[in-house]
């Protein structure tokens, strides 16, 4: 992104990402920000940078905002999906964007099981190591769990998440929904009992789309286009 700016406008300048992402995950909601004096219109920003974007990589939206908003900073929360085939053969559209299960889930008993995780808990149990004195207190608003023919969809909002949190949180309720590991894995480290999960299953960062940045109402403007998008 910043390589396409700078082609477009002669700046070099730094993006800011509202939320990151694990390698290999994917971001249909993404939202970044940046300050340049180019005296473009939006529409042209994004014909623009998407011209000199890779294909990977697009604009889908764009607007103006005050010099003062900051993507990461401003956002109240984040949504990201989860995507689980739960078929007994795979498939070839969506190998990139899938985590492929064989066996049959247990989509009731993984979506009681998540249950146990809106409200605010510390998380540190589901994750391997953070820079001294990092928060790990994180406040969850849902986190819900339904199949869609042999999709199995698990979709976490957060004010925001710690590296590996949602897949590993995931990787617990796969674990759930095959019979080989009890919910109460989830309630145990929720509430402290479990300080440290050794060997926490994880899930493939491929199945993991950042869906959506949400932000204030005074700040409708993005919310607008984002919805459009």
């Amino acid at each position: 992104m910043e390589r396409a700016i700078r082609r477009l406008t002669g700046d070099s300048l730094r993006v800011r990402g509202a939320s990151r992402t694990d390698a290999g995950a994917h971001a249909r909601g993404q939202v970044a920000d940046f300050l340049t004096r180019a005296p473009y219109t939006t529409e042209t920003f994004i014909r623009a940078l998407n011209w000199y974007l890779p294909p990977d990589i697009k604009v889908r939206g764009a607007c103006q905002t005050s010099p003062g908003f900051h993507s990461r900073k401003d956002a109240i929360s984040r949504v990201y999906r989860y995507t689980i085939l739960n078929d007994r053969c795979q498939s070839a559209l969506l190998r990139h964007f899938s985590h492929w299960v064989s066996a049959p889930l247990n989509v009731p008993k993984m979506r009681e099981a998540a249950g146990y995780l809106p409200g605010t808990h510390d998380f540190s149990a589901l994750v391997v190591s953070l820079p001294l004195g990092r928060r790990t207190v994180r406040r969850v608003e849902r986190w819900d769990v339904w199949r869609e023919g042999e999709l199995v969809l698990i979709e976490a909002e957060a004010d925001g998440f710690l590296p590996h949190q949602i897949r590993r949180t995931n990787g617990i309720l796969t674990q759930v929904g095959l019979g080989k590991m009890s919910m109460e894995v989830i309630k145990r480290i929720l509430d402290g009992t479990i300080k440290e999960l050794k060997h926490c299953p994880s899930v493939p960062a491929k199945g993991l789309c950042l869906m959506k940045v949400n932000y204030p109402s005074t700040l409708s403007r993005i919310e607008n286009d984002y919805e459009a998008i």
